[in-house]
């Protein structure tokens, strides 16, 4: 059974920062890929940014250089810092871990999602 908990959303003004985090637990043997993905009303879940286990990272165009994820390996714990917040980031906010489990191969996690809320 692996669980993803997020926390961190909230109300922000623009021009503003939050920071999300995400814990991983449960029978965990190794973490492959940790990710953020946002979803606006009305529009499809979209990828934000992906960090693998090599350190590589990619983010989509819209947040570049106002977005930064990083990961807690010791802590199993993904972040994504978000600066200079816009109205259009406004959205719920979801953690995606692909990770092998000591039961299985490797599989996708899904977080219950976060809401964040940008106010001009």
């Amino acid at each position: 059974q692996v669980q993803l908990v997020e926390s961190g959303g909230g109300l922000v003004q623009a021009g503003g920062s939050l920071r999300l985090s995400c814990v991983a637990s449960g029978s965990i043997f190794t973490i492959n890929v940790m990710g953020w993905y946002r979803q606006a009303p009305g529009k499809q879940r979209e990828l934000v940014a992906t960090l693998t286990s090599g350190g590589s990272t990619s983010y989509t165009i819209p947040v570049r250089g106002r977005f930064t994820i990083s990961r807690d390996n010791a802590k199993n714990t993904v972040y994504l810092q978000m600066d200079s917040l816009k109205p259009e980031d406004t959205a719920v906010y979801y953690c995606n871990v692909i990770l092998t489990s000591k039961l299985s191969g490797p599989r996708s996690y899904w977080g219950q999602g976060t809401q964040v809320t940008v106010s001009s």
